[in-house]
């Protein structure tokens, strides 16, 4: 059964209960959405946040300097993109332990590097591109995301723009991580709610932006409009499903059951792996998120070497898989 069963019963009968709109009308549709989507965002937000932030006080930033400031940057690179791989987070959730890298003094390019890989690679989303694509797809798919998230961390590295993320982001260390171990069970508790609710307050508005907006495009854009303009002779199909896909908020795993209707419908795959690494790495709740921790220029150069790595690799294994 579904976890979020009930959120899902809470929007219905808001959406039709208590605000009294017609079922199955775009409009009610696009509501119900919204209502689901943001009961569901913020609990997932606040627990994981809150889970993060109890992991977070028994780990020394030391530690976790040790493990991604390795002596051969690169690798810290790989070690970042790797640990996002194995953490079951969307973008919006992996945000705060982006933060958590920044502040403990992991490079920024390294941190970048989770932050693609976390929510565009997903292990649940593997195991159902594997049983509905077969194996070829599936390895496409963990082998293209890792290389995005692991170039992309690279070559924000080298720009070196630290000059770009807001200073209470450096300045903001992990508190009383020297002594993470020695601290009690109800400091830590403590802790990790004072932070979920100061997390909350500062991107409450503009999470709720990017539903609204996600929310729009899935009641009023056609279920067919991807297919009709993005099929696999136009030219233009992997940056179009790449764009489109940037406003849809949703996780790798709960984006796949579209990417399943999109090929029986004819859209080739390269361009189907592009809008479900669209929706899942340029993931405008998250970049909502971020604009309280980095300036507008970093966002733009983040979104912008993601979303070329992700064209390219649309337009190559719609080449590979003819």
């Amino acid at each position: 059964m579904d976890i979020f069963y009930p959120v899902k019963l809470l929007a219905d009968w808001l959406t039709y209960g208590v605000f009294h709109l017609a079922a199955k009308t775009i409009f009610s549709e696009a509501i119900n959405f919204f209502l689901y989507d943001t009961i569901k965002i913020f609990i997932l937000l606040s627990v994981i946040i809150f889970i993060v932030s109890i992991i977070r006080s028994f780990l020394p930033p030391e530690k976790v300097r040790n493990i991604l400031s390795r002596k051969n940057k690169y690798l810290g690179n790989v070690f970042a993109a790797m640990l996002g791989i194995i953490t079951p987070f969307c973008s919006c959730s992996a945000v705060p332990l982006f933060l958590g890298f920044v502040e403990a003094g992991v490079p920024l390019g390294v941190t970048f590097s989770f932050l693609v890989a976390s929510p565009m690679i997903n292990e649940v989303a593997l195991v159902l591109l594997l049983g509905m694509f077969g194996w070829k797809v599936a390895l496409i798919y963990i082998i293209s995301g890792l290389i995005i998230a692991i170039l992309s961390g690279i070559a924000i590295g080298k720009l070196k723009v630290e000059n770009l993320v807001e200073n209470f982001v450096f300045n903001n260390k992990i508190i009383n991580s020297e002594n993470g171990v020695k601290m009690e069970w109800k400091d830590r508790i403590s802790y990790a709610k004072k932070y979920t609710a100061d997390i909350i307050k500062k991107v409450w508005i503009y999470i709720l932006i990017g539903i609204g907006l996600g929310a729009w495009i899935h009641g009023y854009v056609p279920a067919d409009f991807l297919a009709k303009y993005a099929s696999a002779d136009k030219w233009y199909a992997v940056p179009l499903a790449t764009l489109i896909g940037i406003p849809l908020y949703s996780n790798a795993a709960g984006v796949i059951p579209l990417v399943s209707a999109l090929t029986e419908k004819g859209v080739a795959m390269g361009t189907t792996l592009a809008f479900m690494m669209a929706v899942t790495g340029l993931s405008l709740p998250e970049f909502m998120i971020l604009k309280k921790v980095m300036k507008t220029k970093l966002i733009l150069i983040f979104a912008g070497i993601i979303g070329i790595g992700i064209i390219f690799t649309g337009y190559l294994f719609n080449f590979v898989l003819r």
